[in-house]
């Protein structure tokens, strides 16, 4: 007789100002240290402030949806020039096999403030699953790249040049586009600092053809008259550092006639699409990632 699989914690579990005090670690504004010592407060029987941290953080494993192997995919890392960027900068590219040389839509996959970790590969074979060419550059590469943990990454990431890496993702969507083998409609998808990354190409790319922010930081409203590009926008509910600067930004899209649609998951936690976490909402993510599918193929169209 089998043992019954542990249940997988979700944010139930924990207390919201645990949450809040987590994502607060997570992105920058407070050290490894700092969160412990407040964290101690909210350990019970059996778990240590330790033991809250890693519960809290990332299990590549079991967040994994598509094998990195899986034979129904073809994937590469390969390299791209950012001559106003970093120079030279890395990815991994994910297509479906059975395209063979017909040319895709292709979608840019921004990810969090940790750098290319597999979890964003995981998402990169899931949009080559959906018939897209999917390419998740790392904006760690001047720095030696994802460093293989959550936390050298995190540490890494607060070094990185902001102006640069905007840069290196602009150049990015450009490699896409020229390759022949895309349509040349290329869309972009990012979460938390990934998310604010797709705002920004908005701003940048007139020709952009569809974006898809999760939880990301917003720009200047007064900027909001530059963006060309259709948007949707996925917020969660429980995200104050996030949503406070929406209404600002979300009222100047609709003065500029900016086509976006918006939601807002009830309940939910900042990062609520991210599997590999207990913020991760299985209810939301499901229904926010097929309207990101929905949206890139209304929008990128199929294969040519």
């Amino acid at each position: 007789m089998h043992e019954p699989l542990p249940r997988r914690l979700t944010a139930a579990d924990f207390d919201q100002d645990l949450l809040i005090l987590f994502d607060a670690y997570v992105h920058g504004g407070l050290d490894r240290r700092g969160f412990l010592s407040q964290a101690q407060k909210f350990a019970k029987a059996g778990m240590t402030a330790a033991g809250l941290l890693a519960a809290l953080s990332p299990n590549f494993a079991a967040g994994q949806q598509v094998p990195a192997e899986d034979s129904r995919l073809k994937t590469e890392r390969p390299s791209f020039p950012s001559p106003s960027g970093s120079g030279t900068m890395k990815g991994y590219l994910a297509r479906p096999a059975s395209a063979g040389t017909t040319k895709l839509p292709a979608v840019l996959v921004i990810h969090e403030n940790r750098g290319l970790n597999p979890h964003i590969e995981d998402i990169a074979r899931r949009l080559a699953l959906d018939g897209f060419m999917a390419f998740a550059p790392d904006a760690l590469t001047p720095l030696g790249g994802y460093p293989g943990n959550e936390d050298d990454a995190r540490a890494a990431f607060a070094k990185l040049d902001q102006g640069k890496a905007r840069e290196d993702f602009v150049a990015a969507v450009n490699w896409l586009r020229a390759r022949p083998d895309t349509t040349g409609k290329i869309g972009a998808v990012g979460f938390c600092w990934g998310g604010g990354m797709v705002h920004q190409l908005a701003l940048r790319m007139p020709d952009l053809a569809a974006g898809v922010p999760f939880y990301g930081n917003t720009p200047d409203p007064s900027e909001a008259a530059k963006v060309k590009t259709p948007l949707l926008v996925q917020r969660a509910e429980v995200d104050e550092r996030i949503n406070a600067a929406w209404p600002a930004y979300e009222a100047a899209l609709k003065a500029a006639g900016v086509r976006f649609t918006e939601y807002q998951y009830p309940g939910t936690q900042h990062g609520f699409n991210n599997d590999t976490t207990p913020r991760y909402d299985a209810a939301a993510a499901k229904l926010a990632w097929s309207r990101t599918v929905e949206f890139f193929r209304a929008n990128l169209g199929s294969a040519a």
